[in-house]
């Protein structure tokens, strides 16, 4: 049997020419996607591979990002340069959504630190510890990564933490931190390191506004909860 190719199509069933004609927004994921991997197998269509893909991950593209290129060449038709164009273009689609948060951003409430943080550490398979450091206004000077450890626990240093804070004259703080696991409840260590960092910051006069747990679709405020 002859190979699907996006050119053996129908014009109006050509993604890559219904982009042209049409324009980017009317082009569903897998048509996207399509565009991506150029062919399907001998069964099946690119439009159609590329659906059954989105189907294993029941059309979450965020799903799909997290795909690996071994289980992605596991589709029929998907070789190892198809499955690194995909990887790649979800990646910049990552990215392009974290450019838009660099300009430093204004925290007026804990929903604000998950949208900025979320992108970044929200779907990691291991633990990432954050800080954002904020000058007198709430702005967001800057926001470090200070500590990367496994599924369950990192190690944090409060002393570089406030190194960190004094060398960008930061006058608060927001630490946040992500659960792999999903679960929001913070642990005897989260409580404990939590407290650690705010006695750290009263006496340096540098003021811990909140504390993070951040998920893939949830967070945990020590703030908004009352046990800051």
């Amino acid at each position: 049997m002859e190979k699907l190719s996006i050119k053996s199509w129908a014009l109006d069933d050509r993604p890559r020419e219904k982009l042209v004609a049409k324009g980017k927004t009317v082009l569903s994921d897998a048509e996207l996607i399509a565009i991506l991997i150029g062919s399907g197998n001998r069964q099946e269509s690119a439009v159609a591979l590329s659906q059954r893909m989105l189907q294993s991950v029941e059309g979450n593209i965020n799903e799909l990002a997290k795909l690996s290129i071994e289980k992605l060449m596991t589709f029929k038709g998907i070789g190892e340069a198809k499955a690194v164009n995909i990887i790649a273009a979800l990646e910049l689609g990552k990215r392009r959504q974290l450019e838009n948060l660099l300009e430093k951003p204004k925290i007026t409430g804990s929903k604000d630190v998950f949208n900025l943080m979320q992108p970044i550490i929200g779907d990691l398979s291991h633990e990432e510890f954050w800080v954002l450091f904020l000058n007198n206004s709430n702005k967001v000077l800057a926001k470090h990564q200070v500590s990367k450890g496994g599924m369950t626990a990192t190690v944090v240093d409060v002393r570089l933490l406030f190194k960190q804070a004094l060398e960008l004259f930061s006058v608060a703080i927001i630490v946040c931190h992500n659960h792999p696991s999903g679960k929001l409840k913070p642990s005897d260590a989260d409580l404990q390191l939590t407290q650690k960092i705010k006695n750290a910051g009263t006496t340096l006069d540098i003021k811990l506004l909140d504390h993070l747990i951040i998920t893939e679709k949830a967070y945990f405020s020590f703030a908004d909860e009352g046990v800051l």
